[in-house]
């Protein structure tokens, strides 16, 4: 959580009096009590948010005016509402042999009401790494959702070494993105790409993808 709010503030989302009282008054770690003074912070950083795609910080919400104002990687924010609608058509779900059913994208009661959700997945992590497998943690770095810095302040808390340090790799003849290696261990960013990677940039996390098949990191040339 405090990677996101330290985003939103790096982004000139939130003030600097809502980033203070955050950090003042939050304790995010497991186990830890939520005081009112954190979740009153905490809302007035939403409400800053309302109106802006948590997932894309840069592309339109959808609306009428959506194609009058396009995201700088051309994704269209009402691609769900296009998912939605194909999904709930009776002869779509006959051709897929589905039962007649209302289809939703996420539910956000059964997300609101798991029980059993880790609080950190960093120890499994951990142990793929010490097994010598491979790791990769990408972001793209529009991303307001799962920001870049959350990424970043969680490889810090896995303690591993860098070997290959920070520089920008490229594709096409321009910055695809940033990556630094570390012992088992590879980080990259994607520029230009939000939540859902390859719905921005395609091109970008196809390179990236095809990097990581290929055991290598992505190219600086």
């Amino acid at each position: 959580m405090t990677g996101m709010f330290d985003y939103l503030w790096t982004h000139a989302i939130i003030s600097d009096e809502i980033h203070e009282g955050i950090i003042s008054n939050c304790n995010f770690s497991e186990g830890a009590t939520i005081t009112d003074a954190c979740n009153d912070y905490q809302n007035q950083a939403y409400v800053t948010m309302s109106n802006i795609f948590s997932y894309d910080i840069y592309t339109p919400i959808c609306s009428p005016f959506s194609n009058s104002t396009p995201s700088i990687s051309g994704f269209d924010p009402c691609t769900d509402s296009y998912i939605l609608g194909y999904l709930n058509t009776p002869v779509v779900q006959q051709s897929l042999h589905a039962k007649p059913v209302h289809w939703e994208s996420c539910n956000d009661f059964i997300f609101l009401n798991w029980k059993d959700m880790p609080f950190t997945v960093l120890p499994v992590i951990q142990d793929l790494m010490a097994r010598g497998i491979r790791v990769w943690i990408y972001s793209g770095d529009t991303d307001g959702n799962v920001p870049v810095t959350t990424s970043r302040y969680s490889i810090q808390k896995l303690n591993t070494s860098v070997r290959t340090p920070w520089y920008p790799w490229v594709y096409k003849g321009e910055v695809g993105g940033y990556v630094e290696g570390y012992d088992n261990l590879t980080f990259v960013t994607i520029r230009g790409a939000g939540h859902f990677v390859p719905s921005y940039q395609p091109g970008r996390a196809l390179a990236v993808f095809t990097s990581f098949l290929e055991g290598k990191l992505p190219t600086s040339r």
